[in-house]
């Protein structure tokens, strides 16, 4: 069977190695024994979403020789899933040159991304990177903009160390809005009730109450191999919170994005209604949170370079990397807070931060260092991105940001103690002030290359665009009685 897989189309245009094929083999042995039915070949898109293809098991084999093939017009989507690129015009500044015509993309499996799934035990999961139909590589693809940082890093002499704190809602769902004039592009939001009413933050009883739904949730999360840390009542009505144990950055980006699709689809199949948007529209509801925790490792020594020594204060590289992540924070916002609604979360005094600043173990700032002598733990926490983010967009951003203020040898400011006062620099307030930021980073533009900065700009104004198009409900009441 290598030997059938190495004379395959993807082996042949370089995207199977030779540890991908002892890999495979294994892969296509496990599925015809445990009864697997259906593999759902997939990719993470712009927006973080999996899509792709299920096939069935005989087929499996195939995706492995020859890739599967999907249109490319998935990577042109925004989140109302319009395509928001010209495919058909011969001319203009939009032009996506392969992607022309609404044409085929390739997906490569990655073998070590394989999940028999726990929920749905006659079904599996592998990840896919997307490449041109040629085999080139494609600027935008998440697992490729990752991968090409973390390498850049590793060239440096270090690797980051990531902890993820997720936090997420889940409410039970009362109408799941199916009506024929509920289903436009977007889709009308369902109607859900609180599972539990809020604002007893890590209270043992309320833990209780939630436990049934919450177990279900981490116990299939470790079976997909996912390194829970701890499961918590967060400060809203139905809010939980879930963390990882410290991971490399590809491995959390892949978790995150396999832990956000599986809680969706256990608790959609429950009659239950989970949601990573950054603050509904809901009463008395708490915002959620994906707090990056960071450190930065020594490949030749395994030492953490964030952990002060005997002396005490920043080292050299804590202190770039905090001085890097402020320098670039409003130009990585787009990144990190991806929609329209991120910036409703920047709000004083709601535990999410809305200057440029840091501060020590202050979850008002935006940046919380946790550094101490002797602790091998010792990281820097990023109070910024949402759960909407693209995680393999929004981890290159901080190692973009944070490897630059190290290179560029930055000094920190002086760190806040009063994060809500003051004459900081406040976060964006707009998605359309993030992309303003974003256009003119060079940084950015520099190590993420002109395609990709060009394509997610187009992308993103589409969306926001639309939003400014559209008459909300606050106009409404503001003005239908008054003029």
């Amino acid at each position: 069977m290598r030997d059938v897989f190495k004379a395959g189309k993807l082996a042949q245009m370089g995207l199977l190695s030779d540890d991908d094929r002892a890999k495979v083999s294994d892969l296509v042995a496990q599925v015809e024994s445990n009864g697997i039915e259906t593999v759902r070949v997939l990719f993470v898109d712009q927006h973080g979403i999996l899509r792709g293809k299920t096939i069935v098991a005989s087929a499996f084999a195939s995706v492995f020789s020859a890739g599967i093939a999907v249109p490319s017009t998935l990577l042109l989507k925004d989140t109302s899933h319009r395509t928001a690129f010209d495919v058909w015009s011969n001319t203009g500044e939009n032009d996506q040159g392969p992607m022309k015509g609404a044409g085929d993309v390739l997906l490569v499996p990655r073998p070590d991304t394989f999940r028999v799934l726990p929920w749905s035990p006659h079904s599996a999961w592998i990840f896919c990177d997307v490449v041109y139909r040629d085999g080139r590589s494609m600027p935008f693809s998440s697992r490729r903009v990752l991968r090409q940082v973390v390498n850049q890093l590793a060239d440096q002499g270090m690797a980051a160390v990531i902890g993820l704190e997720v936090e997420f809602h889940i409410f039970e769902r009362i109408d799941g809005a199916t009506g024929h004039e509920q289903s436009g592009m977007p889709g009308a939001p369902v109607e859900t009730r609180n599972l539990a009413q809020g604002y007893q933050f890590l209270t043992e009883n309320r833990y209780g109450q939630l436990e049934p739904v919450l177990d279900d949730l981490r116990r299939y999360a470790q079976e997909l191999g996912l390194p829970v840390r701890s499961v918590e009542v967060e400060m809203g009505p139905s809010q939980v919170e879930f963390t990882f144990d410290p991971a490399d950055p590809m491995t959390q980006a892949d978790a995150l994005v396999m832990f956000r699709s599986m809680v969706k689809q256990v608790c959609a199949e429950r009659g239950l209604h989970a949601s990573f948007m950054a603050k509904p529209r809901l009463a008395n509801t708490c915002a959620n949170g994906w707090h990056i925790h960071q450190s930065l490792v020594d490949l030749k020594t395994g030492k953490n370079l964030f952990m002060p020594d005997e002396r005490g204060g920043l080292t050299p590289e804590a202190n770039g990397w905090i001085a890097g992540l402020l320098e670039h924070a409003a130009a990585a916002s787009v990144l990190i807070a991806p929609s329209v609604n991120s910036y409703k979360r920047y709000l004083p005094f709601q535990l999410a931060p809305n200057r440029i600043q840091w501060g020590e173990d202050n979850r008002g700032a935006m940046l919380r260092a946790l550094l101490q002598q002797g602790d091998g733990a010792s990281r820097i926490e990023n109070r910024a991105p949402d759960t909407s983010a693209n995680p393999y967009y929004a981890l290159a951003s901080q190692l973009i940001a944070g490897a630059e203020g190290i290179a560029s040898g930055r000094a920190a400011p002086a760190q806040t103690r009063s994060p809500y006062e003051g004459d900081d620099l406040q976060l964006p307030r707009s998605l359309g002030d993030a992309l303003q930021a974003f256009e003119g980073s060079t940084l950015y533009r520099k190590a993420m290359g002109d395609e990709f900065v060009d394509y997610l700009l187009h992308l993103k104004r589409f969306e926001w665009e639309r939003y400014l198009n559209t008459v909300s409900e606050w106009e409404q009441s503001e003005y239908f009685n008054l003029y």
